[in-house]
């Protein structure tokens, strides 16, 4: 499988280390998680695994509860989730998830970033061949762990492939199995520390450092949005 999002992955990390930024994306996950499935993380694993994410970002509980409380309240935002795919510099593909409570304003946006860029956005549906969605986990190693042994236990739940990066493992499935890897994991008493549903590309692209310096210049806009939740392309 290819592992062209650990560059994406990397990059992202790097830039959201503006708590202004991060903080926001991170609180409606939260509270379109809850809106979706109920305020009680209990009994809501979108939900725990949303506040996952936040705590793994040091994001305040209060900023937590706060996102919560926002999907219970009567004049609270009616978020909408949609995708736009499109062709940036030097023939990038990208793959743009966002959630918006004015979706006019969003696909301005995103339309402006790629015409800006000189590239331009394509019919949804026009990428979806060139992107396996997968559920990512991420947790830290322990020593007494091993591999083939949580490989096995994870099967059922819709495990496909698991590997050690340094001391970090990742876990792998079809997106329609994260909930039961998330329970599987969780049973285990595995302590996840990134958790979601990544784009990874069928095809990766090896670009030239000049060219991915024109990419990202595109990347940064994007990804800089308030609406913009997770951007996914095929740099390999």
């Amino acid at each position: 499988m290819g592992r062209a999002f650990e560059y994406r992955r990397a990059a992202k990390e790097k830039r959201w280390d503006k708590m202004s930024k991060l903080f926001p994306k991170l609180g409606k996950a939260i509270t379109i998680a809850a809106k979706e499935g109920g305020p009680d993380p209990d009994m809501n694993a979108t939900l725990r695994t949303a506040i996952k994410n936040a705590k793994a970002q040091n994001m305040p509980k209060d900023n937590i509860d706060a996102a919560i409380k926002r999907a219970t309240a009567k004049d609270a935002d009616a978020f909408s989730e949609m995708n736009y795919e499109g062709k940036g510099p030097h023939g990038v593909l990208v793959f743009v998830e966002c959630a918006t409570d004015n979706p006019t304003r969003t696909v301005a946006n995103v339309k402006s970033y790629f015409n800006k860029a000189g590239g331009g956005v394509v019919p949804n549906g026009s990428l979806e061949y060139m992107f396996n969605r997968k559920s990512v986990f991420e947790f830290e190693k322990a020593e007494e762990m091993d591999l083939e042994e949580l490989e096995l236990e994870l099967i059922d739940a819709g495990l496909e492939e698991i590997e050690q990066v340094e001391d970090k493992v990742f876990v792998y499935g079809d997106y329609t199995s994260f909930g039961s890897l998330a329970q599987a994991l969780e049973d285990l008493n595995i302590d996840v520390t990134k958790s979601n549903l990544q784009r990874i590309p069928t095809q990766p692209v090896d670009f030239s450092e000049d060219q991915l310096t024109d990419i990202e210049k595109m990347l940064d806009k994007i990804e800089d949005d308030d609406d913009i939740q997770q951007v996914f392309t095929n740099i390999a």
